[in-house]
């Protein structure tokens, strides 16, 4: 069992670097850093979108209009950095 806290521990943080990473891009392609246009680029863009999009709307949808500012990422980011303590502290000591 601990085998699997420890696969989703895992798991939580991966999804935090793709956070960061969706971020990171989302930046890069508002200031004409990256080329959409390219194949590559836009691959990866689909993708983290598509990976960070169905947990991001519903906070977005609950957050009012900050105008242009996403605040989004980063309270995914607690909350997984906040269940990762949980399972960490309270769960984690209790398996078997």
């Amino acid at each position: 069992m601990r085998a699997i806290l420890d696969i989703i521990l895992i798991v939580l943080d991966l999804y935090i670097w793709l956070l960061i990473a969706s971020a990171i891009l989302s930046w890069l392609i508002a200031f004409n850093v990256v080329n959409t246009r390219n194949q590559f680029v836009s691959s990866i863009s689909e993708f983290l979108y598509r990976i960070t999009e169905p947990v991001l709307a519903p906070i977005r949808g609950i957050m009012p209009n900050l105008g242009g500012l996403d605040i989004s990422p980063i309270i995914v980011i607690l909350l997984i950095m906040f269940l990762q303590r949980v399972i960490t502290y309270y769960i984690y000591p209790s398996v078997f």
